[in-house]
C-alpha cells in the first residue's frame, strides 16, 4: 500500500528540516511526501528546495489557510492510503508508517488513529508535557466530546472522495468537523493502533488566545450541530477532557 503524507506550511524554517527527516528515515518505503507551502518568506522555500530529491511534490503559493493547504495536498495524493504531518510535528519513530499500513493490511479498515504527545520545542531535550492517549471508538463517544487525535487520523483515500474534505469556512475546526463526519458513521471500519504516531510541538493555533478558544469553541458547536452528534454540553465535555491529558494523568485510562 502507498502512503501519502500531506505536510501544510507556513515560514517553517525551525522546524521543517525535522518534520522532512522523520519521514526520510522511516523504514517503510512507499511514501509519496507532499508539502505544500502558503508562500512563506523565511528561509523555508530554501530547506525544501534542498530536500527536492527526497520529497514527492511541492507547491508554494499564496493559500487561504491550512485547511486550504491540506485539500490542495489531498487533490494531488496518489496514495491508497492519506495522513497529515503539519511542518512543526514529527513522526514519533522510523517504524510507525510501517506499523499503520500493518493494521491497515490486517484488520481491512477504512481507518486508523493512535496517541499523540506534545512536548516542550527544546530541539536538544524536549519534555512531553501532554499525553492525548485515545481509545477504541464506540458509537456514544462523539456525544460526550470524544475525538481521536487529528494528526494520527491515517484514512483510506476513498474516504476523502466519498464523504469530502475539510470544510475551508471553519478557520479553526475544520478537522473536528472532518472528524465526526467520518466517525459518525457505522459504515467506516475504525482501527485504534495504541501507538504514539506523532511528537508535536505545544502552541498550537487554537489555543494562542482567549479569542482562539472561543472562535473554536463557536466552531465546534457548529460542527456538533451540522452533524447532529451532541449540544453545547458536547463541547463543555470536549475541552474538559484535555485536562486529563497532561503529564500527571499520562496513565490514567480514558474511556468514552
Amino acid at each position: 500500500m502507498k502512503v501519502s503524507i500531506i505536510t501544510p506550511t507556513y515560514n517553517s524554517e525551525k522546524t521543517i528540516q525535522r518534520t522532512i527527516d522523520s519521514v526520510i528515515n522511516q523504514n517503510f518505503s512507499d511514501i509519496e511526501h507532499i508539502i505544500i507551502d502558503g508562500g512563506s518568506t523565511d528561509k523555508t522555500l530554501e530547506i525544501i528546495t534542498k530536500n527536492n530529491g527526497k520529497i514527492s511534490k511541492f507547491i508554494s503559493e499564496k493559500d487561504k489557510g491550512i485547511y486550504n493547504a491540506i485539500n490542495k495536498g489531498i487533490s494531488l495524493a496518489t496514495g491508497d492510503i492519506i495522513g497529515i504531518l503539519n511542518s512543526d510535528d514529527l513522526l514519533a519513530n522510523e517504524n510507525i508508517i510501517s506499523k499503520i499500513v500493518s493494521c491497515f493490511e490486517e484488520t481491512n479498515c477504512d481507518l486508523v488513529y493512535g496517541d499523540i504527545v506534545y512536548q516542550t520545542r527544546d530541539e536538544k531535550s524536549p519534555k512531553i508535557v501532554r499525553y492525548w492517549k485515545s481509545n477504541v471508538f464506540k458509537n456514544n463517544c462523539l456525544k460526550y466530546g470524544w475525538m481521536p487525535p487529528h494528526p494520527t487520523i491515517y484514512c483510506k483515500r476513498e474516504i476523502y472522495l466519498q464523504y469530502g474534505v475539510y470544510d475551508e469556512e471553519l478557520n479553526i475546526s475544520a478537522d473536528y468537523d472532518f472528524v465526526l463526519r467520518i466517525f459518525k458513521n457505522s459504515n467506516l471500519k475504525k482501527e485504534y493502533l495504541p501507538e504514539i504516531f506523532v511528537k508535536m510541538n505545544i502552541g498550537g493555533e487554537s489555543n494562542k488566545s482567549l479569542k482562539n478558544i472561543f472562535i473554536k469553541s463557536k466552531e465546534d458547536y457548529l460542527a456538533i450541530k451540522r452533524n447532529n452528534t451532541g449540544n453545547f454540553m458536547t463541547v463543555l465535555f470536549k475541552n474538559l477532557r484535555k485536562v486529563r491529558q497532561f503529564n500527571k494523568f499520562r496513565n490514567s485510562k480514558i474511556s468514552c
